[in-house]
């Protein structure tokens, strides 16, 4: 084992730290020797309020552990106070966390600039102020280290989080550029991409996913990388749940094309698998932009473009293309209204030349100018409106340079970057959108930058805003997709009156924006391929731009991760050749490998598997939610016994049994009984209830279960835990129901137990129907809505209403609850033949909502009915091996 890594006598500046990963942060390198200042401004995951309380707390645990530490309460936009702070109580700073953060989630069509600004305030904004303050003080002593905090929904985007994505990964281009800058000082900068429960994450995700992504998987990571031998800056990595792994940015090779005028948008859809191929070429792993002399050289010598058999146009399109007045904007003009399309010429400097000169090739009015800053989204969008009518393109290209080395920036130069680059584009596409989802179409091209993607020196500001915008972008394409909105977003490389200050004359003469624009009018068009994208172009090339991760390391989960053992497996964490690198695409793919690795545990005992009980689980019901259960399995407004109170014979269905047993169930310790124990692996397999009183009282009650061990089965590959709750009446102790579930847990077997259960009789019984036409067959045809309702009768799980979280199962949209469609079988066969002693079912397979369900029943002698449940749509069985046991004396019950 190494040494243990220690940071005596450096200073900790932690932003965010009253909690979550900030808090593990601070507790860490306080218990490391470090002097910590833990900064928290004490309000709400939304930015609301403001205490003193949390940093306070944190400070307090690390004094009584013997360390170092004080508060500050100041927000991150404040940055040279805090590290005044730093300053001012241990003499210096050598590492800062930017880990402060705050969610304002919110779809696209309904977010407010305000979600839009008080997001990039306190993500891009904060982690510059502190930067800033920290920079002369990291250079003046030869050594800083910088943690900047991404998020998976700024590498990949995701839906409601436009503001959020954008501020991610604009600190990814932030990060990259101050590693650039700040490498021969001894200043390195890295950023995560962390998955931890936090108060942000416990808004949006289930609780035994949470309990698995524990800060102090990451904590680790972070102390590695800011440690004093490290070596590593510049680097993305994404950490959660025990995995560890590296991203960089892969470009294909991409499609170059003579640069003539057959290079169109129609000879680039003819070669577009070129484009995004990353397989027959070897792909680029860049740290900066393309060979572009080289590229304009080899164009030259080729043949003309073939145009193929898809013809491309915009015909009739209003296309607005900001910062058109000249260079690129006037390019992707002129080719616009070449292909038909009436365009808005939107600059702040001087329209007109570029209206003038289209509506002399082209006709009067197809083109008219526009003023306004892109600031203003709403009135350059209102222009379009008021002449054409609508708007159905947007391409955002309005951009400044206010180039400066990150110790010479003032805020002023990042401030007018962000906004006009940055917000510009959120205005713009904002003011748009409106009309894009009414008539279901649009387009937005965004400008993004090599600069953005890798960073460069000189370009904080410019890296920050045009990286963010990739993450927009991302986000914007997941929302518009199913309303036939594309964005994507490319890195340009074209004479243009910005490149004009840094190239020479000559070169920018040789980069036409010519060679640009055809990419960005197929991207605009019905035609257009994909979304979601980043493409880098320019010299008649085009290459696609995606990220690639490492295979990385997945630690065991059931024993602490150390910096140490980071540091031991860092050439594997870092390692891209080794054969198992992905390329992830959504925050489902990059989640895969983290929910993976939660069922990497070592094996336990087999004395483990002995019997358990879990604690007493007390439940109430009300009138009302016996209805709300009716209602959830199916009950119509005409059925008034199942719906109305004041109904002669009102009553819950007898499947109501299961709703009581719910919560006593997770009682039991799967981690205990089996190796490799992963929620995210859990299948419910099987389901047996037995009524034991009956009616149940319809004013409310209260019911105490308590659920037991009854077996656990080793089924090869994976485990199966059969668990028995008993349900009694509160009040009188008497039997009310009982449950058996059977658990299936993939990945958790061979450990050497029996793989063949007890006999049970009815809660075990095989139920094969016979080879004949069922008795009586009862079709159901459940709703869009089903699931919505069902799960407030308490089974939250988010696989059942929240699409990411399904995608994150491989369901293409949320499923049925398995006890719904149980309740749903239940309740035919309740109303045909009357009243059950118990009822057990197989789960085989999952229903979406909306889908018809076939219930076919087979009575046999002793008052047994055998049923199979089958969705129509899909001819595949939902539930199979199930029977109920008819009631034939009530009294009994």
């Amino acid at each position: 084992m190494p040494d243990e890594l220690r940071f005596d006598g450096q200073t900790v500046v932690i932003t965010g730290a009253g909690g979550g990963l900030g808090r593990a942060y601070a507790l860490f390198f306080g218990s490391r020797g470090a002097n910590v200042v833990v900064n928290d401004l004490g309000s709400s995951s939304k930015g609301e309020g403001h205490s003193t309380k949390a940093a306070d707390v944190v400070v307090d645990e690390i004094k009584k552990a013997g360390g170092n530490a004080v508060p500050n309460y100041d927000s991150v936009e404040f940055g040279d106070r805090i590290v005044e702070t730093a300053i001012k109580a241990f003499g210096s700073v050598h590492i800062l966390i930017n880990n402060a953060g705050i969610l304002r989630d919110i779809s696209f069509k309904n977010m407010k600039d305000a979600d839009w600004d008080l997001i990039q305030l306190v993500h891009l904004k904060g982690a510059y102020k502190t930067t800033k303050a920290a920079w002369p003080v990291f250079r003046k002593q030869k050594f800083g280290r910088i943690i900047n905090t991404a998020s998976a929904a700024g590498l990949y985007g995701s839906f409601g989080q436009a503001n959020y994505s954008a501020a991610k990964l604009g600190l990814v281009g932030f990060t990259e550029t101050l590693a650039k800058e700040g490498a021969k000082y001894g200043i390195f900068a890295n950023v995560i991409a962390p998955m931890a429960a936090s108060r942000m994450t416990q808004t949006v995700m289930p609780e035994d996913l949470l309990s698995m992504l524990k800060p102090e998987w990451v904590v680790p990571l972070v102390a590695y990388l800011a440690h004093k031998d490290t070596e590593e800056t510049g680097g993305i990595f994404e950490a959660g749940a025990g995995f560890v792994s590296k991203l960089r940015w892969e470009r294909s090779d991409g499609a170059l094309f003579k640069t003539d005028d057959s290079f169109t948008p129609a000879s680039i859809l003819a070669r577009w698998s070129e484009v995004q191929d990353f397989e027959s070429k070897t792909p680029q792993y860049p740290t900066g932009p393309n060979d572009f002399f080289a590229l304009l050289e080899s164009a030259r010598e080729l043949q003309s473009n073939k145009q193929g058999n898809v013809p491309v146009d915009v015909k009739n399109k209003v296309v607005i293309v900001t910062g058109s007045g000249g260079g690129l904007g006037r390019a992707y003009a002129l080719l616009f209204a070449k292909l038909g399309a009436k365009l808005v010429i939107n600059d702040v400097g001087d329209p007109n030349g570029t209206v003038n000169e289209i509506n002399k090739l082209y006709g009067e009015g197809t083109a008219i100018p526009d003023r306004h800053s892109v600031e203003e989204g709403d009135a350059v969008v209102k222009t379009a409106v008021d002449h054409f009518g609508t708007v159905h393109v947007v391409i955002n290209n309005a951009g400044i340079l206010r180039d400066k080395s990150f110790a010479s920036m003032t805020d002023d130069q990042w401030d007018q970057v962000i906004a006009v680059h940055l917000r510009g584009t959120y205005k713009i596409t904002k003011a748009a959108w409106p009309y894009f989802l009414k008539q279901k179409f649009g387009r937005i091209v965004n400008t993004t930058s090599t600069s953005g993607i890798y960073g460069n020196f000189g370009q904080a500001n410019y890296a920050t805003a045009k990286c963010a915008i990739v993450g927009f972008t991302k986000t914007i394409a997941l929302e518009g997709k199913k309303y036939n909105i594309f964005a994507n977003a490319i890195a340009p490389n074209a004479g243009t009156n910005m490149t004009r200050t840094i190239l020479p004359e000559e070169i920018v003469q040789a980069f036409k924006p010519d060679y640009v624009a055809p990419l960005a009018v197929l991207l605009s068009s019905d035609m257009a391929p994909v979304t979601g994208e980043i493409f880098e172009t320019g010299s008649g090339w085009i290459g696609n731009t995606r990220w690639q991760r490492t295979g990385g390391v997945g630690f065991p989960v059931n024993t602490p991760l150390t910096s140490e053992a980071i540091q031991e497996n860092w050439a594997k964490i870092t390692d891209f050749s080794d054969g198992r690198a992905t390329h992830p695409k959504t925050t489902q793919d990059s989640m895969a490998a983290i929910l993976e690795n939660m069922s990497n545990q070592s094996s336990v005992s087999s004395s483990s598997t002995s019997e358990q009980t879990g604690p007493d689980f007390h439940f109430s019901y009300e009138t009302k939610d016996l209805i709300l259960y009716n209602l959830g399995v199916g009950a119509k407004a005409s059925e008034l016994k199942y719906v109305f109170e004041g109904a002669d014979d009102f009553t819950v269905l007898p499947t109501y049994g299961v709703v009581p047993y719910f919560g006593a169930s997770g009682s039991i310790d799967f981690s205990e009984l089996v190796p490799n124990f992963n929620p995210m692996m859990l299948l419910h397999g099987e389901q047996y209830l037995e009524i034991k009183s009956w009616p149940l009282p319809t004013a409310g009650g209260r019911l105490v279960s308590k659920a037991r061990l009854i077996e656990v089965l080793d089924k090869g590959k994976a485990a199966c835990v059969i668990t028995g709750t008993d349900t009694i009446d509160a009040e009188t102790g008497k039997p009310v129901f009982y449950n058996e579930s059977t658990i299936f847990l993939r990945g958790s077997g061979g450990f050497g137990g029996s793989s063949k259960g007890k006999d049970r009789g009815a809660a075990t019984a095989a139920n094969a129907p016979p080879k004949r036409a069922p008795d009586f067959v009862a079709v159901v045809k459940t709703t869009e809505d089903q699931a919505a309702i069902y799960r407030l009768s308490g089974d939250y799980n988010p696989l059942h209403i929240d699409p990411a979280f399904a995608a994150v199962g491989k369901f293409p949209k949320p499923i049925l609850h398995g006890l719904c469609t149980f309740g749903i079988s239940g309740k035919q066969i309740y109303d045909k033949f009357g009243m059950f002693k118990n009822i057990k079912v197989r789960f085989a397979g999952h229903v979406f909502p909306g889908e018809t369900l076939k219930v076919e029943m087979w009575k046999l002698g002793g008052g047994k009915i055998i049923f199979q449940t089958t969705v129509v749509e899909r001819n595949t069985i939902a539930i199979s091996s199930a029977a109920v046991e008819l009631v034939t004396d009530a009294s009994k019950l």
